[in-house]
């Protein structure tokens, strides 16, 4: 145990929930996304001396990611995911005994998945809960030490230590002191299978005065990194992927593609199938050299009995929804994956077990072979935001898929005292347009100097009183 940590009783643990009405539907996977809850966290901690601080998180309780399963609604989705919050609430308040922030992670992750696993819901889905709670544990420590989220964790004041197995070997704290943000990152525009490729696409404008289509989106922002989604269907993939790039083409400029399969594929001979048919293809020339790597291609349930060195597929894959145990990097990497995704909704812990495997990985083999992605387009303006970018930032990695800004408008559901109050302790990193407080991307890039606040990145608190209280799960 470091030494320096300070040891943290949680006393109490509030939890809310608001819904989130999106601009323009998104089509991920199964799902074609309207509407969804997002879910919020406030824990009050104890700390040496009989100090305490309230932290606070969120995270929007997305359908059909966590849990695919077709035969579920989005509205049984979101129960589940009620389900593992009240769950990880329960357990997180039934051991006042004071520890470190990680010390109550390390308490209650495996116990937390085991139980969860007994109402059959998978360790992705059970994990949301813990990673949410963790979250608002952190916010609570660094405003209690009077810190930022960038010293805490460079200073390693959560106590991050090998007390679970996983996290042998890796000398964290080593690599933590090592850590330094940088003052801006490239986002990373997602094209969804619905979205509006040009005005022509278009059948019916939201004439909100916020873009529409790529071409908008790339002439309003200014990006030069794209996540683009396939569908598994051979040839409306590359008749999509051909009018993408026909726009993204148009850029004098470098530009890079992530290429997201969602699950769609059920092999890899299947995605090597749509490569070849790419590299086919003189149109998609430019947009092929321009591909940095492939998420997740292959549903979950063959992604990790599918031998990658079997079948070159001439990019990098990562995996993100196979991302359920916590050793689930280890099994891909043994099966030909380079890559895992960062996402907050899976663990902050997590995303610093994986960077610690990465750096001692490549050490070995002095490379950069393993690598880390920041992939989460669900992500809202207020903490959810601010919470991912600052823990990407200061992973070291330099692009992250940020969307939030483009389906949801902005903050402008939300109290006019709560967006001021963002705004005026976040000026770089949001604007006021549209009668609204939205993400401000410029020349492709956010700026981040004002996530290096007090607290877990956030200057500002959401309305709590104009939420309602999170409903109950499915075995409440």
């Amino acid at each position: 145990m470091t030494a320096e940590a300070p040891r943290l009783s949680i006393e109490a643990i509030e939890l809310y929930e608001r819904p989130v009405h999106l601009r323009l539907p998104f089509r991920f996977g199964v799902v074609t996304l309207t509407e969804c809850p997002q879910a919020f966290a406030r824990v009050r901690v104890t700390g040496p001396a009989g100090r305490s601080a309230w932290g606070a998180a969120a995270e929007l309780m997305a359908p059909k990611w966590f849990d695919k399963n077709l035969d579920l609604t989005n509205e049984q989705n979101f129960q589940q995911l009620r389900t593992v919050v009240h769950r990880a609430k329960e357990a997180y308040l039934s051991d006042r005994t004071p520890t470190t922030a990680f010390g109550h992670f390390v308490r209650h992750h495996d116990p937390h998945e085991k139980a969860c696993g007994r109402l059959g819901l998978n360790p992705l889905l059970a994990n949301y809960g813990p990673a949410l709670l963790d979250r608002a544990i952190l916010d609570a420590l660094c405003r209690l030490q009077g810190v930022s989220f960038y010293t805490a964790i460079q200073a390693n004041q959560a106590g991050i230590d090998e007390s679970h197995p996983q996290f042998a070997g890796l000398e964290l704290p080593q690599l933590l002191r090592s850590l330094h943000p940088a003052a801006s990152i490239e986002a990373r525009h997602t094209v969804g299978l619905l979205d509006a490729i040009t005005a022509q696409d278009i059948t019916h404008r939201v004439d909100d005065g916020l873009p529409e289509t790529l071409e908008e989106v790339v002439a309003t922002y200014g990006h030069r990194w794209f996540k683009l989604k396939v569908s598994g269907k051979l040839q409306a993939d590359v008749t999509r992927l051909t009018a993408i790039a026909a726009v993204l083409d148009r850029r004098q400029a470098p530009y890079f593609v992530s290429l997201d399969g969602n699950e769609q594929y059920a092999s890899a001979a299947e995605v090597a199938e749509l490569l070849a048919a790419i590299r086919a293809t003189p149109k998609l020339a430019r947009l092929w050299s321009s591909v940095a790597f492939i998420e997740q291609p292959i549903s979950r349930l063959h992604a990790l009995d599918s031998d990658l060195h079997q079948t070159p597929l001439e990019r990098p894959v990562i995996i993100d929804e196979s991302d359920g145990p916590l050793d689930a990097f280890v099994q891909a990497r043994a099966r030909g994956y380079a890559g895992v995704s960062s996402k907050t909704c899976k663990g902050i812990y997590r995303s610093l077990l994986n960077l610690g495997r990465c750096t001692a990985w490549n050490r070995t083999q002095h490379d950069t072979h393993y690598f880390m992605s920041a992939e989460d387009l669900t992500t809202q303006a207020g903490l959810a935001v601010q919470q991912d970018l600052a823990l990407v930032n200061l992973l070291g990695i330099t692009h992250v898929e940020r969307n939030g800004h483009h389906y949801v408008d902005g903050m402008a559901a939300q109290p006019p005292a709560e967006q001021q109050a963002f705004l005026q302790a976040h000026s770089d990193l949001y604007e006021y347009s549209h009668e609204a407080v939205h993400l401000a991307i410029q020349g492709g890039r956010i700026h981040l100097d004002s996530l290096a606040c007090v607290g877990y990145a956030s200057g500002a608190q959401p309305d709590f009183s104009a939420m309602a209280p999170m409903g109950k799960g499915i075995d409440a």
